[in-house]
């Protein structure tokens, strides 16, 4: 049987299904499943195909491009849409009503699809959630033999809990609703520490209530921190320029920079001279222009195009709980410097960092079990990259660190079992045969990761 080849995003995960089907209505994704000659396992489904592990690779089997991207319904506290629309293009078709996600996260091309059935990051706001799809409040999905299901989080919680988690391997979602509100006036501001400056005003900065996002520069003992908290006294017309220019330099100049430096720099102290010059600049930035009382959160979504260019990047995430995380950021500083000794290697753009509220809207939630703050080393894939990540994700593991099964990739069974524990795998994996006896959706990267 002949073979395709299909890449992800960025372009370092690649899949050879032996069928494509570009899935324009739910009728073509009943199809695949009903026929299991024509349309052999697994079975996957992609939106945007920004995951960095292979969770959407179908070797072999039936890769399913979602192409259903239409907004079915908005009301005053939901949005309705087909599984394949796109973050962005939903924010903006909110914006003009008036109204706005709770997470704004930012990769604009996440599809609908996958935030309602695996993890996304964003730093939460007091009070609420930091991920996407703990506001997902209702799915429909083509399950492996073919029917169709509706779930609510209103009638099956418990199930709707287990679908946020389920990455594809319960069913195919083509349609979902989010939970919506109307737009709040949201204040940014920027303040840079050194790392003994940042632990020793820790507790006094989360005692603002703000939601935080770090820059994080251990190079240059740098960290810049994002404040944002909803601010409904503002007034006038929103500042629409300090997130455009943010999101210019995280999305665009700072990745191509990085990109070009190390494809055209060989000499280690040159090139990562310029890159902290650059980061230099950035904070800067950040400090003087990215600060505005009034700012809509929408806007902090990046239109990312849909085939990558030289301003690409990828990264890896782990999550640490609240109470360690000033111990163990202190470690990570000493980390990476001493790989960088002995190795040469250290990544080429910079380390980002969130702060999540708990959460157990989903089973596999990385902040199941408290608050928790990330580190999330960013790189164009240098030299160096994979075996880092090898190493990098040991030593958070040894850490208590929590993964992200579509955002960290090179992961291993038992990271993962450490991570989440038996008993919520297995309750996962009772479930799920519930659903699909018979594997059809199961790849080997899911294999290896709950064998």
């Amino acid at each position: 049987m002949a073979t395709n080849t299909v890449s992800n995003w960025f372009g370092n995960v690649i899949s050879h299904p032996a069928v494509i089907v570009d899935a324009y209505h739910v009728e073509d994704i009943v199809a695949v499943m009903k026929d299991t000659v024509k349309y052999p396992a697994p079975v996957r489904a992609i939106g945007s195909n920004h995951s960095n592990p292979p969770c959407g690779v179908a070797n072999g089997g039936t890769l399913i491009r979602m192409k259903m991207n239409q907004i079915l319904a908005i009301t005053e506290d939901t949005i309705t849409v087909q599984a394949g629309a796109i973050q962005i293009d939903m924010a903006k078709a909110l914006e003009v009503r008036n109204l706005q996600f709770y997470v704004n996260t930012e990769i604009g091309s996440l599809t609908a699809g996958s935030a309602a059935i695996a993890g996304t990051k964003d730093a939460s706001f007091e009070g609420e959630y930091g991920q996407v799809g703990s506001y997902i409040i209702a799915v429909k999905m083509v399950l492996p033999n073919g029917d169709l299901m509706e779930v609510t989080e209103a009638a099956r919680p418990d199930l709707m809990q287990m679908l946020r988690s389920s990455y594809g391997l319960f069913g195919i979602v083509y349609e979902v609703t989010y939970k919506i509100k109307s737009i709040i006036p949201m204040h940014v501001h920027h303040e840079t520490f050194s790392l003994g400056d940042f632990l020793e005003a820790l507790p006094s900065l989360k005692a603002r209530g703000d939601s935080m996002f770090f820059y994080m520069f251990p190079f240059s003992d740098c960290i810049t921190v994002e404040f944002r908290r909803y601010n409904p006294a503002a007034t006038g017309a929103p500042n629409r320029i300090a997130w455009e220019l943010r999101n210019h330099i995280w999305g665009t100049s700072g990745p191509k920079l990085g990109y070009e430096v190390t494809k055209n720099i060989a000499e280690p102290h040159v090139r990562y001279g310029i890159i902290d010059a650059f980061n230099d600049s950035w904070r800067v930035t950040l400090e003087t222009i990215v600060h505005s009382d009034n700012t809509h959160a929408c806007d902090q979504t990046i239109y990312y195009p849909p085939v990558s260019n030289d301003s690409r990047y990828t990264f890896t995430l782990f999550a640490f709980p609240e109470e360690e995380y000033p111990a163990t950021l202190a470690e990570f500083w000493q980390f990476v410097k001493d790989y960088y000794q002995q190795t040469g290697y250290r990544t080429n753009l910079l380390y980002v960092g969130y702060c999540i509220a708990k959460d157990q809207q989903s089973l596999f939630s990385y902040s199941y079990d408290g608050n928790v703050m990330t580190i999330d080393p960013v790189s164009t894939a240098n030299d160096g990259w994979d075996t880092f990540l090898d190493v990098y994700n040991q030593w958070c593991s040894d850490r208590n660190g929590v993964p992200l099964l579509n955002q960290t990739p090179n992961l291993t069974a038992a990271i993962i079992r450490k991570a989440y524990g038996p008993d919520r795998i297995a309750r996962f994996l009772a479930m799920r045969q519930q659903f699909d006896p018979q594997n059809r959706l199961m790849n080997p990267y899911f294999t290896q990761l709950f064998s």
